[in-house]
Order: C-alpha cells, then structure tokens, then sequence
C-alpha cells in the first residue's frame, strides 16, 4: 500500500503539538510532494528575495504520524527514491551565508534540469545529485523553526540524504510526526550562499523502529557504502566536535571497538565534512567506511 501526502500539508516548524496529516504503519510507503524552500514564490529572475513572504520559506511536508513509534526509539527512514521537478532556482543575499560579507546585490539565477543535468546560466551543466535538506521528526517537546538543524534533524543540508540511502532518528514523541521538504536538485557541501539548486519534488520513503539501535546517536546516515555522523552547533569547531564524539560512540558502543582503536581509525579511513556553514546552527558530519565495521563483524540494519 502506498499513501500520498500533497504538497498543500505543509508546516514551518517541528513541534509536538503538530497535528499529522496522514498515519502509517511501519513499513508502509509513502509519497511526499513538497515544495521547494521558496514554497514556489520565485519563478524568475526578476523574483528577488527581499519580495519573498518569509513565513512561507522551508516548509515541510506532513508531518507523518508513524504507528508505534515511541520516544526514545531509533526511527530508520530509507529514502526510497527522490524525484526532482524541471526548474530550480538560486540567489544571493547580500549579508547572508558564508560570502554575505562580500556580496552587496541580490540575484535570483534560474536553473533547468534537462536529462540528468543542471544548466547553470546557459554555460555551466552540472550533473543532478538529488537530495533532501530538511528532514526530521518533532522534538520532545518546543518548536524548531525549518531552517534551523538540530538533534531531531531539521535543516541539516546533508547531501547524504538521497536516493538509496537511509536516515536514523531519536523518536521524541509518539508517532515520530515525520517530514521533509527543501529538496536540491545539486548542491555542495558547505550551501556557500545559503542555497543549493532549491527545487520542488517527491520523496518516497518507509520508515520504522529498529528496537536494536536504542540510543543511537543520532541524526545517523547510512549508505551502501559508510555511515556517519551528523551534529549541528553555533560554531563549526562545536559541531566538528560534536560529530567527531558521536562517531567515536557509535564505534566503542555499538562496534565494540575499543576507543583507542576507535580514534586511530578514524584518523586513518575516517572523513569529517562540512553539510552547512550558513544557517542559524553548523552542521557537520563524520563519515566512516561500513567495510571496516565488516571486518569487526558489525551490520547496522
């Protein structure tokens, strides 16, 4: 069975008081259409961001209430399958993200998705790399506006968070209350200018408790190749800390690897990147190859 939610169940927050749009059981598929963080308010290049309602930036779709999901479980989401609409869009924002001290005028740029390409003003083609920005469940309890990152997800900007792979939560209430939106059609790790190629799209997804995982830390990406870790905190040495520590964690708690062991190992095969260096929190994660934890014995899922 496949459930649909349509892009007109948006909220702008995660919080526990959000009232689901749809309920699943565990397991069950589900589509997502969503907006792109604009909520479609630029078309074209006269569309420049001080005209933008910013109420109405990063919007979510859902939330999705997921039966028998309880706080404290590790909630695994495999992001089945992340399709793209045909236009994207991009701006400049003078004041804001990592080059905001330099830039002084606003630029809206228009992009086409033509094939499995990006075309960058009429010159530049860049392969699509389709991914979810924000993605996440409601914390235990306060509101955590889209845009910002933190423990129970939100706007972490992983490019990790694509098609094939699959995305842990910590579940903080009953139902998880799920969403996801702000999808890229590409985008590099950093968002330099606080956006990749935002575009609209449809996520499919399963999700459900993994009993075995409890006190995972989380927010955990897995792919068929590595896992990592994700922290978002006000400074990027904070969040470079952060994800460094929850790998180590992961490895001595749930691997079994001794710490020692644990730390040259990540030195050795271990990568540590940067998802987002613009919003209200950084966001880093810490990568480490699965076939290594195959050589411990040691499966995720």
């Amino acid at each position: 069975m496949v459930t649909k939610v349509t892009r007109d169940r948006v909220f702008f927050a995660f919080e526990p008081k959000l009232s689901p749009a749809i309920r699943v059981g565990q397991g069950e598929q589900v589509h997502l259409e969503t907006h792109d963080c604009f909520e479609g308010q630029i078309q074209k290049t006269q569309d420049l961001v001080d005209k933008l309602d910013w109420n109405h930036v990063n919007p979510a779709t859902g939330p999705v209430y997921i039966e028998g999901a309880k706080p404290g479980d590790i909630l695994r989401v495999d992001l089945l399958k992340v399709i793209i609409g045909q236009q994207a869009s991009m701006v400049t924002i003078p004041g804001e993200g990592a080059l905001g001290d330099v830039i002084t005028e606003m630029e809206t740029a228009i992009l086409r998705v033509e094939g499995d390409q990006v075309v960058f003003k009429d010159k530049i083609r860049i392969p699509i790399k389709p991914m979810v920005g924000v993605i996440g469940v409601a914390p235990e309890s306060g509101s955590v506006p889209n845009g910002t990152p933190g423990a129970h997800g939100g706007n972490l900007d992983c490019t990790l968070m694509s098609e094939g792979n699959s995305a842990y939560f910590t579940v903080g209430v009953e139902g998880a209350l799920f969403g996801a939106g702000d999808f890229h059609a590409v985008m590099g790790d950093g968002e330099i200018v606080v956006c990749g190629a935002e575009i609209q799209g449809e996520l499919h997804f399963s999700a459900e408790v993994v009993d075995r995982l409890k006190g995972l830390p989380t927010p955990f990406v897995e792919t068929p190749d590595l896992v990592a870790t994700i922290y978002s905190a006000h400074t990027a040495d904070e969040a470079a800390d952060g994800a460094i520590h929850r790998m180590a964690q992961f490895l001595t708690d749930f691997v079994k690897i001794p710490l020692n062991d644990a730390g040259m190992l990540m030195s050795l095969v271990g990568q540590l990147k940067f998802c987002q260096v613009v919003d209200p929190l950084k966001t880093v994660r810490f990568e480490f190859p699965k076939s290594v934890l195959a050589e411990y014995g040691y499966q995720l899922a």
